[in-house]
């Protein structure tokens, strides 16, 4: 497996981890009313969408390198 063929599959696992971490606090959120798991959740959405952009401008530059 080349790196880059490591490191798009890093930046996607990393993004589904932060959606669902996010989406797990903003619902512990509702459930406890802590503001601290709001705050968390909405940094963890906002980092899955910074790592959704990461993922895009990273096979941008790598068009041409090959997975393999």
């Amino acid at each position: 497996m080349s790196l880059k063929a490591f490191h798009i599959i890093f930046v996607i696992f990393s993004s589904l981890t932060a959606l669902g971490f996010g989406f797990w606090a903003i619902r512990h959120y509702r459930l406890h009313c802590e503001l601290a798991a709001l705050i968390v959740g909405i940094a963890s959405l906002v980092g899955c969408a910074m790592l959704i952009i990461y993922g895009k401008w990273f096979l941008r530059k790598l068009r041409g390198v090959s997975y393999l």
